[in-house]
């Protein structure tokens, strides 16, 4: 394994909990704590954060105790404010657009959210955790076509095509130019000049870098 990441667990199951763990620690990973609540998640990373232990990535349940409804993305996105440089993956039962709307508002840096069916996908969740971790997205596929449904009717998406709406779904799912040509079965050089036009039409210069990425996945899903 090329990249060790260094993981917080915040899910109040703890047969999921230690599932997650050791789906994480197979694989090289370390997972340096495991919370079953949101205040503890937000006191482990800031004590993990005053000893400079930050973990690159922390993974979160949306609904914890007390009250189950969204003590884990509220600390998530309590811990971005504090933490820009931390990594947060979040996992839900079903896709709740408001959370995952709320999630992405911030930082375009090193956020996720995924269904927990998608756990059971092993080298795709874990893929996911190393790509959030080192600052990428990874989105979902069922939150991508919700979020999408809803922007349906804005202007921002009206010049792209079918194609490019398409390409741009992948990309928000956080898959590179290669994968999204493996899955649509063209050449990498078709999706570039597809990406190229994405670009041009939401209005992104070359002079944003690489962020301009992101910045289109997150005008599609914000629009």
């Amino acid at each position: 394994m090329e990249v060790r990441v260094r993981v917080v667990i915040a899910e109040d199951s703890v047969l999921l909990r230690e599932g997650l763990t050791r789906l994480l620690t197979d694989r090289g990973h370390e997972v340096v704590a495991g919370v079953g609540d949101g205040e503890a998640l937000v006191k482990t990373i800031t004590e993990l954060g005053d000893q400079d232990q930050l973990p690159d990535v922390v993974v979160a349940d949306v609904r914890m105790p007390p009250t189950h409804t969204d003590e884990g993305v509220r600390a998530a996105v309590q811990l971005r404010g504090r933490f820009p440089g931390l990594g947060v993956l979040v996992l839900s039962q079903y896709v709740e657009e408001q959370y995952a709307t709320e999630l992405l508002a911030g930082s375009s840096h090193g956020v996720g959210y995924l269904l927990k069916d998608r756990v059971a996908e092993v080298r795709e969740f874990v893929d996911a955790v190393v790509r959030v971790a080192q600052g990428g997205t990874a989105l979902d596929p069922e939150v991508v076509a919700q979020l999408l449904g809803r922007s349906r009717k804005q202007d921002v998406l009206a010049n792209l095509t079918p194609r490019e709406r398409e390409v741009l779904g992948l990309m928000a799912e956080g898959r590179t130019n290669s994968a999204i040509a493996r899955q649509l079965v063209v050449s990498d050089g078709a999706v570039e000049k597809h990406v190229s036009n994405i670009f041009l039409k939401l209005g992104l210069s070359p002079s944003d870098g690489d962020h301009r990425r992101v910045l289109a996945v997150l005008t599609y899903l914000n629009s």
